[in-house]
């Protein structure tokens, strides 16, 4: 099975970046001899990058593909110690935010390694605040020895195991971690509920999956919608749920239903969210320009002789859906390989959540 899945990878990417038949022949037979001797094979740092950007591609969940081959990918197959594995993730934070201007970002390292955060950056969560989703990640750092006062906002160390040893965490320098305070120029009151979001996305909890191979340790990254902080994390019931607090913020009447005081208060917050990115060198994509990006890779990918697989309901955004291009279509959710796979429940687009 292994030696078929390596065969139809290679096959694949020595086709699409116009390799001659003897060079695919010749790496199916180092493959085939790898396999037969070892159980498995090692990635070229060429099939390494082609494998990565090709996953972000197939991601069904992700409205922001269009950018796929633009996807820098970091080997760090090599990494072995504690500090050099501490440092290249703190690079990652640095170097994907960029000063704001975010760089889609991806570091795989060895299985020898495992992180256990879901994001590398998350805001905590307690019983009566901060993130929820967080409340079962927060209670593994206090095992593992974090204390900090509670709060609203409190980052969460890396959590990490290192080939045998035993877990532990690490704090990251606050320096390379850059936060948005939530802001409208017309609602001075919005600043005072003192809402604020760290700038990039960093899923930790997915596998990348390659001709057959499995990284466990990839964390990757690309940039924000403003739904995806506006909508989901700061208004789901089970995560901030600010909505309430944010109407009264905007002089809304909360009352009564009819007074649309939710959907006003939606449209207004995710303006806000999105300004305050900009306003502060954030990279954010609004998402109507999203949607009409997704429609151009859409369009790349037919005349490449490619199928877009998608999950209708993740790349029809969660704010006035019907105004956007995703809305009307319907979308083939085959996984395809390369991938990138949730290693637990399935929760939204890899690139962003």
């Amino acid at each position: 099975m292994l030696l078929e899945k390596a065969a139809q990878f290679i096959r694949k990417m020595y086709e699409e970046t116009g390799q001659s038949m003897e060079r695919i022949n010749h790496r199916l037979k180092q493959v085939e001899n790898e396999i037969t001797i070892s159980g498995t094979y090692t990635h070229t740092k060429d099939e390494l990058v082609y494998g990565a950007r090709v996953a972000w591609r197939n991601s069904n969940r992700c409205i922001g593909r269009l950018f796929w081959d633009k996807l820098e990918v970091r080997d760090l197959r090599g990494v072995k110690t504690e500090n050099d594995f501490i440092d290249s993730i703190e690079d990652h934070i640095e170097y994907a935010t960029n000063g704001g201007r975010i760089k889609p970002l991806i570091s795989i390292f060895s299985n020898d390694i495992k992180i256990y955060n879901e994001q590398l950056l998350r805001y905590a969560g307690y019983e009566d605040m901060g993130d929820p989703k967080s409340i079962e990640a927060t209670s593994l750092a206090e095992k593992l020895g974090w204390i900090q006062e509670k709060g609203e906002f409190n980052i969460l160390p890396l959590m990490y195991r290192l080939h045998t040893q035993d877990m532990k965490y690490h704090e990251y320098r606050p320096e390379i971690i850059q936060e948005i305070n939530i802001q409208h120029e017309k609602y001075p009151a919005l600043e005072k509920l003192g809402l604020k979001w760290y700038a990039v996305p960093i899923i930790s909890n997915m596998d990348l999956e390659i001709g057959g191979i499995k990284y466990h340790t990839a964390p990757f990254n690309g940039w924000y919608m403003e739904t995806e902080i506006g909508v989901r994390n700061f208004t789901d019931e089970y995560r901030y749920n600010k909505l309430k607090e944010i109407a009264t913020a905007f002089k809304l009447d909360t009352s009564k239903t009819s007074t649309y005081w939710r959907d006003r208060a939606l449209v207004e917050f995710n303006y806000a969210v999105y300004h305050s990115f900009k306003n502060a060198g954030v990279s954010m994509v609004d998402h109507i320009t999203a949607s009409k990006q997704f429609k151009q890779f859409e369009e790349k990918e037919q005349k490449a002789g490619r199928e877009v697989t998608g999950k209708w309901s993740w790349l029809a955004p969660p704010l006035s859906p019907s105004l956007t291009y995703n809305y009307h279509k319907g979308f083939n959710n085959t996984i395809e390989s390369p991938s990138l796979l949730y290693r637990t429940i399935e929760k939204g687009c890899p690139f962003r959540e």
